[in-house]
């Protein structure tokens, strides 16, 4: 009893996964409203559906911002590096 499919969830970014996420908690409130005040509840497995796709939402967010943080990474890498300055004795060697 999927709420969202593998499939969606990887192709949403972090603005539709953060909208999700909130539409969900709604949605998990009025479950657990339901279940404090002592109702039926229109479907009891729902809210275990609710809690678990939550998860898997954070599950994909953070992964997505793992990739970003690895992609920062590379291009810092690529980056080529400065020339340290010679030592005085180097110079004065060179200027002989």
């Amino acid at each position: 009893m999927a709420i969202i499919k593998k499939s969606e969830l990887k192709q949403m970014n972090e603005v539709q996964i953060t909208g999700k996420l909130e539409e969900l908690y709604k949605e998990l409130l009025r479950a657990n409203a339901q279940r404090a005040t002592n109702t039926p509840p229109e479907n009891p497995g729902r809210v275990k559906a609710i809690r678990r796709t939550i998860s898997k939402l954070y599950t994909i967010l953070n992964q997505k911002k793992k990739q970003m943080q690895d992609k920062i990474e590379v291009k810092r890498e690529e980056k080529p590096e400065k020339v340290k300055k010679q030592s005085r004795e180097v110079r004065s060697k060179k200027h002989e």
